[in-house]
């Protein structure tokens, strides 16, 4: 099959979860202004950005599959890491010093809640998360770990059909018979598995063509999707208040068919260099909006009105992203890469150099008399003796 040109829509689309994200945190969130949201922006518009998170699960299931094809395990683990962490290790030293520093706070991460951190299994071993937006990489890190054994197989249609099942017939009786979590809802990452096999299911379709078994996949996720969506638009409740379920029902299938005109190339007239520039971006602007951004609306509320504050904010976040991609990430991925390439190598070496050494050709004269041995006992071909 002919390689594909980028789908610069998915940048684009990526960059949309980033700022519907950031725009939930600026605007709905006590967090941020320490003290009501709803005070400094009464009328809410962003209520229900915290699906932007849920975007980004339905990109990467997209995105995953379209990567890591034909690849094999080595090469699919290096390229998540290279991925993950060059722009990870900073947000978590800049938070972690941003903690340390800032008064009156209640809680101050210690020298190994940082070293914890670092290596994003945090929530795996119980620790705190320096950052809260560290959640999302939690659940994205076990999507990654179950579909590596799948590469760890080999991507075929069919294989890749029967993990989206499997994986969503798993998630439906983990959530019906054990409501209460633990260690499967844990590893079947139950609340957000039917956004990850959404994106897999529309990558299927654009791969391959549409199909029954496509269509399934996104339909059943979809439905899978809805109960823990209704169920944390309830918590963002105040007061016991009954908030409607109608908008984040609507809003999540709006991104669902966004997905799916994708895999069907109706999109593909989106396209530009700057929707690549942007999806670059994405990531460290997600991992350090909050944080930063959050010091900065906090510090200034009293200073500047709070409508031209947060536009000014985002500015200077999507600045900053921009500095991390050029500074840290664009300098430090591909170091990563040489370097656990070379770990990789080292640690297999020893077997490949003796393999090498047993492989390796006799001189002229030692083998002299295997190569007169052979042309004695080898039978002419075509007349050609000795060939």
């Amino acid at each position: 099959m002919t390689e594909r040109p980028r789908l610069e829509v998915l940048d684009g689309l990526r960059f949309v979860a980033a700022m519907s994200v950031l725009a939930y945190h600026y605007t709905a969130i006590a967090h941020v202004w320490h003290r009501s949201a709803a005070e400094v922006f009464p009328s809410q518009p962003f209520a229900h950005g915290w699906l932007g998170v849920h975007l980004f699960f339905l990109i990467s299931g997209f995105v995953i599959c379209l990567s890591s094809w034909g690849r094999g395990i080595g090469s699919f683990l290096l390229s998540r890491a290279v991925r993950l962490y060059p722009a990870y290790w900073l947000s978590v030293l800049v938070v972690a010093a941003g903690l340390t520093v800032w008064p009156g706070l209640p809680w101050r991460p210690t020298t190994l809640d940082v070293l914890v951190n670092l290596t994003m299994f945090q929530d795996a071993v119980g620790a705190p998360e320096i950052a809260d937006v560290y959640w999302s990489l939690w659940a994205e890190l076990r999507f990654y770990l179950l579909f590596s054994l799948l590469v760890w197989w080999g991507l075929t249609y069919r294989r890749v059909v029967a993990f989206c099942a499997l994986w969503l017939g798993a998630t439906a009786l983990a959530t019906a018979f054990l409501p209460d979590g633990g260690v499967v809802q844990t590893v079947l990452t139950t609340d957000y598995a039917p956004l990850f096999t959404a994106g897999i299911g529309c990558y299927l379709m654009y791969r391959f063509r549409p199909t029954f078994a496509s269509w399934a996949i996104v339909a059943a996720s979809f439905v899978l999707a809805l109960p823990p969506v209704m169920r944390r638009n309830q918590l963002e409740s105040k007061a016991g208040e009954i908030i409607p379920n109608g908008p984040v029902i609507v809003l999540l299938a709006v991104w669902f068919l966004l997905i799916v005109a994708v895999a069907l190339g109706w999109l593909s007239w989106v396209r530009g260099r700057w929707l690549v520039v942007a999806g670059a971006l994405t990531y460290p602007l997600y991992l350090l909006h909050l944080d930063l951004g959050g010091a900065l609306l906090y510090l200034f509320q009293w200073r500047v009105p709070p409508p031209l504050l947060v536009p000014a904010v985002t500015g200077i976040m999507i600045l900053v992203a921009w500095l991390v991609h050029r500074y840290v990430e664009q300098p430090l991925a591909p170091r990563l890469r040489h370097a656990l390439r070379r770990s990789a190598a080292h640690a297999r070496g020893p077997v490949h150099r003796e393999r090498a050494t047993s492989a390796r050709p006799q001189s002229a004269h030692h083998n002299a008399p295997v190569r007169d041995l052979v042309r004695k006992q080898r039978p002419h071909v075509n007349g050609d003796p000795g060939t």
